[in-house]
């Protein structure tokens, strides 16, 4: 499951400091005159193999025995959750700022839908979003089974010893994180750390969510964990099916148009001109989704209550809500100003042969 915000607050909750003789001091750990605000780390555990891996990207395969003396942060994710896009900005930042201290990043690729076990697939992803650290791939889920781990985005902090210092699961703490980071690399001996934030700020899909507006959750298209499905009949399981959508829908509902057949994980168009429409409360909407066949493409149009988006287009449709697919992968649809307010997406396929996965929202 993905997770929009930190769900664990026991770390946000050791963050608590004293004022002694007029200067801030951390409950535990190491205070400088550069890093006023120390946050409170205990072991949580030896670092887990990196093993069994499918392959890796960026990097000959890590050990955690090699890794001995360096700091680390393992990262796990999957290249279509929009939440572990949005954490991407700060990772690069982070990687490039202190891998002269000894910091080494690894992200996780553990993937939710069956197209992201293609090792093309992520070899694309991290290619697009800019990816420079290590990447590797987890097809099997035994790195994610050996951190006993159950979200998109995950991080673990490593010490040089090979503990786990601290964990964040969701979105968010940035700030806690990267002081995490300083903590960790002062106590492995690095000099002249920059105590200064990293300057980040996510542009286009990478953007950090507009959380005030943001009343619409994850929705799945796929019957095994669709929910508010509005179409007349419901779901036919894994059957072709013609279905027809309500002209109106109550909010976070969502329903299909056109010829589709229902499978676990996503919807398949078999006729041109299928239609999906969800209405829903959000700055941002995305879709997952991708051609059925590897090399074919799918045109589409969308319309937000009724009329092209204009400048309420995302980053994968231009003003008139004209756009194509050409793989599998997190698509922006809609990216719009204030005020935020209910509003009503449609998107019409104008060929057959795309599958649509999941709706997210920022």
């Amino acid at each position: 499951m993905a997770v929009e915000i930190s769900l664990d607050r026991r770390d946000f909750l050791a963050n608590a400091v004293m004022a002694i003789g007029g200067a801030w001091i951390g409950i535990s750990g190491r205070l400088t005159a550069e890093s006023p605000v120390a946050i409170r780390l205990s072991s949580e555990g030896e670092f887990p193999p990196l093993s069994n891996a499918t392959a890796w990207l960026n990097s000959q395969p890590l050990t955690t025995r090699g890794l001995r003396g360096s700091v680390v942060l393992v990262n796990f994710w999957t290249f279509s959750c929009i939440n572990s896009i949005r954490v991407l900005p700060y990772l690069r930042a982070w990687a490039t700022k202190y891998k002269s201290q000894g910091l080494v990043v690894i992200g996780v690729q553990a993937p939710e839908f069956e197209f992201e076990k293609s090792v093309d697939n992520v070899r694309w992803a991290v290619k697009d979003r800019m990816i420079n650290y290590p990447i590797v791939i987890d097809n099997d889920l035994a790195i994610w089974r050996a951190f006993n781990n159950e979200y998109w985005p995950a991080l673990y902090f490593i010490d040089a010893r090979g503990n786990i210092q601290h964990h964040q699961f969701g979105e968010g703490e940035y700030e806690q994180s990267e002081t995490v980071i300083q903590q960790l690399l002062a106590e492995a001996g690095a000099q002249g750390i920059d105590h200064a934030l990293a300057k980040v700020e996510g542009v286009g899909i990478e953007a950090a969510p507009d959380w005030a507006d943001l009343k619409s959750p994850e929705s799945y298209i796929g019957y095994d964990q669709a929910a508010n499905f509005a179409s007349l009949g419901g779901e036919a399981w894994d059957q072709r099916r013609a279905y027809v959508c309500p002209s109106t829908l109550k909010l976070n509902h969502w329903g299909l148009s056109g010829d589709w057949t229902a499978k676990k994980q996503f919807v398949l168009l078999n006729l041109p001109n299928g239609r999906i429409a969800y209405h829903f409360h959000a700055r941002d909407l995305h879709l997952i989704m991708g051609p059925s066949a590897p090399g074919t493409s799918v045109r589409f149009r969308v319309a937000i209550d009724g009329q092209p988006p204009g400048i309420a287009h995302g980053v994968d449709v231009d003003g008139e809500g004209k756009g194509t697919v050409t793989q599998q992968r997190l698509y922006q649809l809609i990216r719009q100003s204030k005020p935020i307010v209910d509003r009503q997406f449609e998107i019409e396929f104008l060929d057959p042969g795309v599958e649509a996965f999941d709706f997210t929202f920022g």
